[in-house]
């Protein structure tokens, strides 16, 4: 069986020839450029500047070299722009030395400048003629936005500001669309993509990086005030960006057909450590309705998979998931209150892929021993791999300075389950 024929498998839950893996499919499921280069070196492979995939964490592209060695099953179809507004796909490169030492590629127009303080400074666009939209700390390893928030009027107030990053796709962007996943598809690999739009209340988009002067609710503390303080304002935004979305959907769908296995959907965050940003009834009132007008038109027209992202203590919100229309959750966050793997499991698998989970990134992958990470990654596999429905992915990205036996110590014990 292919790559693609397992995570088929997989996603409807059915036992797999071996386990599915993903390393770099998403921005949520992707790998610190630094571990990139750390993981070439552990595989022998030659040592060369690591492209950037999506520059606010800076993830690295795990190119076709480590997708053989690491024995990837899952790639990815990235936007035409990233976070920065920043054409991140089919441009031209250029060499960038971080503020860490490394030497990568970035995007021709990914330009920076230094602050007083030591910090690296993006621009909108790569228009350094605009305010800063983020910020790389000096000791830091990946981007914080810059909250470009205008003094709020509540007279004044209109739902279209937060919803012009949000258009009608253009046939220039199908066509790149069409381009990606044909190529992507032609691996023989499953393939994910991020076709954009229906992050809902996403918290990393709301501050609107990509834009030039961001009107609406763009500060985050604001943002998740107003979801109690402004209900008639967010639903207002929701819906728009719904049918938009679907619309959009629709003719991206008339392009690439169901050369694609799953789509991520949202990268809406609704847990800490501990417990849910929102209540059960607040997330039916307020975002079930949108989730599930997408998800029910995709699994009306498309065959594509329907991917939800969201940290922290999320149990008690499973059920809400299922009931939205999402097919697959991730990264759960098997340390976060509540989220353990056998309950998980036994209590929400054959209705969820789990993709994520199989270990921890806190703790565990960072400063646990090598035998450590082995035998929490088994553990993992034998819970979430039964009767198909897991993909194996660290609990979110791996981050830039995970100690590379830690590493090598995952991916043995992936290859051990997978015999």
């Amino acid at each position: 069986m292919t790559s693609r024929d397992n995570l088929q498998q997989t996603l409807n839950h059915i036992q797999p020839d071996r386990l599915v893996v993903d390393f770099g499919g998403t921005a949520v499921t992707g790998v610190h450029c630094l571990a990139v280069k750390n993981l070439r070196s552990l595989y022998g492979l030659e040592e060369r500047p690591i492209k950037i995939v999506e520059p606010f964490q800076m993830l690295g592209e795990v190119d076709e070299e480590l997708v053989e060695k690491m024995g990837i099953d899952v790639v990815g179809a990235y936007g035409k722009n990233n976070m920065f507004g920043i054409p991140n796909s089919e441009c031209e490169w250029k060499l960038y030395t971080t503020n860490w030492g490394q030497e990568i590629l970035v995007p021709e127009d990914f330009n920076t400048s230094q602050d007083i303080d030591g910090s690296t400074l993006i621009y909108p666009g790569g228009d350094t003629s605009l305010p800063p939209n983020a910020r790389l700390p000096k000791a830091g390893y990946f981007f914080d936005a810059i909250i470009r928030q205008e003094p709020i009027d509540e007279e004044k107030l209109d739902p279209a500001d937060n919803l012009e990053e949000f258009e009608p796709i253009s046939d220039s962007t199908l066509d790149y669309w069409e381009r990606t996943v044909r190529k992507q598809a032609s691996l023989g690999k499953g393939v994910i993509a991020s076709l954009g739009g229906t992050a809902l209340g996403d918290i990393a988009l709301v501050p609107g990086m990509q834009l030039k002067n961001p009107k609406g609710i763009r500060d985050v503390a604001e943002w998740y005030m107003s979801t109690i303080l402004r209900p008639d304002y967010v639903h207002a935004i929701f819906e728009k960006q719904t049918d938009l979305a679907i619309s959009n959907f629709a003719k991206i769908y008339s392009r690439i057909g169901n050369q694609i296995d799953a789509v991520f959907i949202c990268g809406t965050d609704f847990g800490t450590q501990v417990s849910t940003f929102c209540s059960p009834d607040e997330f039916k009132e307020l975002y079930l309705p949108y989730y599930r007008k997408i998800n029910d038109w995709m699994h009306q027209n498309t065959g594509w998979k329907s991917f939800k992202h969201s940290c922290g203590a999320v149990e008690n919100f499973m059920p809400l998931f299922i009931e939205a229309g999402f097919d697959i959750i991730n990264p759960v966050q098997i340390n976060a209150k509540g989220m353990d793997p056998g309950h998980l499991k036994n209590t929400y698998g054959k209705d969820l892929v789990f993709w994520g989970g199989g270990v921890d990134t806190q703790k565990m992958l960072s400063f646990g021993t090598p035998a450590e990470v082995k035998k929490q990654v088994l553990e993992n596999c034998e819970i979430f791999a039964k009767d198909g429905g897991f993909v194996f992915n660290t609990v979110h990205n791996i981050q830039a300075n995970v100690p590379v036996e830690n590493l090598g110590a995952m991916m043995a014990a992936i290859g051990e389950f997978n015999g």
